[in-house]
């Protein structure tokens, strides 16, 4: 744990402080009346009330939408599923810069359809609710569907046996079962909606904004850290409470069901209702999640002979001091160094977690890892500009800061995708191999990472896609002559003219179509056993 630990403290703990501690303090005494303040200011309260609001539509009209997908890749068998279970999974890893550009192109300005209708929905809620379902609707179906697809089906048909309807066999069996899961990704579609930056940045315009779009306005643009302090404490109370809740459900889910093989459960469609179910799941998808896409791809593509893209190569002189191009190399580099990190920090810190005598201190640190999704990245990036400024640790020049900072964002999700898998593995293999004389290190080598390999590569496919993707702590630290593809997608967007907005259509589909072949990879590489998150 001492590495994992030390880097947690230096890189999160320690940035996050800083920033705190400095806009909350004054000539060096604490200025707690400032909280009270800020919290009492109209705006403030405004933002407060969007950010929990816009959340809970956000998560209702998510679980609406996504709870079919869920039940028919649980339950049906069909041509073409695993493909469309990947098709589904893609909108989840993409950065939400290009979530925010992909919708922009369909309901924004010259958008789909505001060139079919004359409509536009940008600046309005509804798009950026729209563009929280897009980016969540997978959190439904993996958490939802994979527990389904493992509750055992004869229970609902004995009840039905019984003489109960089929609704409520399954509002009386299948529902409580579903619960903890069903809970569980709530709470984590409010996490992510509750938390959102890239979305609401891009569509909201001036009049909508989250308490991270808050903090970041407050930071870059009215230089008022002590409200920036307050909304960071306020969004990092929310996301602990939050956690706390999920923590339990998750519990709940892990404790007391019976499972049976998802092979068994999945069968082909029977019947009008159920085709007509599998046809209107199909035609969802279709409509809110690769319609978005497609229409970016043909936004990328408008002008002749591929100009958009042939621009990327040149330098106006205005929006970079590099052609556009090279953010693709900047984020690949960055991203692969991050990925590093991240397996080395996520992998000791699962394998920590694993030992059974393990203590109370070390099995709270698991929650604590998971605060870097929920925590403002804002906050983090502008941390670590004012805390990483003296020796030892001036990394403000450093190539370096920005896989830190990506890092982060990917230590979860390879501690969420290595932890059941090394759980799983019998300790008796490594008490057999330490008897007949194997040191600690050959043990690992030998017994639990030849069980754990396809989990260590499918942690790595998700840190890598993660870190490619961080936008809101990356924008503070990112250097202008090698801005990483987020960034560069978010500068050009700010600038007018078509050829900008051009050119950020086609570095967004760049970007996607990266983490779309990153995330094809994973679902090679998946199992039943390591594959939900």
């Amino acid at each position: 744990m001492a590495l994992p630990v030390a880097f947690f403290a230096v890189f999160f703990a320690y940035p996050v402080a800083a920033i705190v501690g400095r806009g909350l303090k004054v000539d060096g005494a604490w200025q707690l009346g400032r909280v009270r303040d800020v919290l009492v200011e109209s705006d403030i309260r405004h933002v407060l009330w969007f950010t929990t609001w816009q959340a809970l539509a956000s998560t209702a009209l998510t679980l609406l939408i996504a709870l079919p997908g869920a039940y028919v890749f649980a339950r049906f068998d069909f041509p073409g599923r695993h493909v469309l279970r990947a098709v589904v999974t893609v909108p989840f890893v993409l950065p939400t810069v290009v979530v925010g550009t992909a919708f922009l192109a369909l309901v924004g300005r010259g958008g789909l359809l505001d060139d079919l209708w004359g409509v536009r929905l940008d600046t309005t809620v509804w798009a950026i609710l729209l563009a929280h379902v897009f980016f969540n609707y997978a959190v439904v179906v993996r958490t939802v569907g994979g527990l389904w697809a493992q509750l055992d089906p004869r229970q609902e048909e004995a009840a039905r046996m019984l003489g109960a309807s089929r609704s409520r066999a399954w509002r009386t069996v299948t529902l409580p079962a579903l619960g903890p899961a069903v809970a569980a990704a709530a709470l984590m579609v409010f996490l992510f909606t509750f938390t959102s930056f890239g979305v609401v940045q891009i569509l909201g315009g001036p009049t909508f904004s989250t308490l991270e779009v808050e903090i970041y306005r407050q930071t870059s643009e009215v230089f008022d850290l002590s409200t920036a302090a307050v909304l960071t404490i306020v969004q990092f109370v929310a996301v602990g409470a939050i956690l706390a809740v999920h923590a339990w459900t998750v519990r709940r889910r892990e404790s007391a069901l019976r499972l049976v093989d998802p092979a068994v459960t999945a069968r082909r469609p029977r019947g009008a209702g159920q085709w007509t179910l599998l046809a209107g799941v199909v035609a969802s998808i279709a409509v809110l999640l690769l319609l978005p896409l497609a229409v970016l791809v043909q936004r990328s593509l408008d002008t002749a002979d591929f100009g958009y893209y042939r621009a990327l190569t040149h330098d106006d002189g205005g929006t970079f001091l590099v052609p556009p191009i090279a953010a693709i190399g900047n984020s690949l580099e960055y991203a692969v160094a991050a990925t590093a990190i991240a397996v080395v920090i996520g992998g000791l810190a699962a394998a920590a977690l694993t030992r059974r005598d393990a203590g109370r201190l070390v099995r709270g640190f698991d929650a604590l890892l998971m605060l870097p999704l929920g925590v403002s990245a804002v906050t983090v990036g502008f941390g670590f500009l004012i805390s990483l400024d003296k020796p030892p640790l001036d990394l403000r020049s450093s190539w370096i800061l920005v896989p830190l900072a990506q890092a982060l964002v990917g230590v979860p999700f390879v501690v969420r995708t290595m932890l059941p898998v090394l759980r799983a593995v019998d300790g008796r293999l490594r008490e057999a191999a330490a008897v007949l004389g194997a040191s600690p290190w050959r043990v690992w080598r030998e017994v639990d990472l030849p069980l754990v390999r396809r989990a260590l590569l499918i942690a790595a496919g998700f840190a890598f896609a993660v870190s490619l993707g961080e936008f809101g702590a990356t924008v503070f630290i990112a250097r202008p002559d090698n801005p990483t593809l987020p960034v560069a997608v978010a500068r050009l967007l700010s600038r007018p003219g078509d050829l900008n907005y051009g050119q950020a259509m086609a570095l967004s589909t760049i970007l996607m179509l990266v983490c779309a072949v990153a995330l094809l990879v994973l679902e090679r590489l998946r199992t039943d056993r390591t594959g939900e998150f």
